[in-house]
């Protein structure tokens, strides 16, 4: 997977299509990942230790992979990230459209 937790990504279609957020959380083995403000679901919570309120609390749900786009801050739109080997053997994340290099 080339998108990773804390990567900013832009939904490029569906309800919540131009939508950017940062990346809370990384699902592989189902495709998935959790987009901070997007597709925002209201859950329904017993009281608990964790949460002594209880009651109708709002999170975000899941977002398919393929409806998500790097996005390139520097170039102000989203970009497909590549893999490029360095001279030390080392493999960086860049982005297709400047050839900037992600922080890792």
């Amino acid at each position: 997977m080339h998108i990773r937790k804390g990567d900013t990504v832009v939904v490029i279609t569906g309800k919540y299509k131009g939508r950017r957020g940062r990346v809370l959380r990384v699902m592989p083995k189902n495709g998935t990942l959790l987009v901070e403000g997007v597709r925002m679901m209201k859950r329904h919570t017993k009281p608990s230790n964790r949460n002594q309120q209880g009651g109708i609390v709002e999170r975000e749900a899941p977002v398919n992979l393929s409806n998500v786009m790097p996005w390139c801050d520097s170039a102000g739109k989203p970009s497909k990230i590549l893999m490029k080997r360095l001279e030390d053997g080392t493999r960086v994340r860049v982005f297709k459209i400047n050839g900037e290099t992600l922080n890792d």
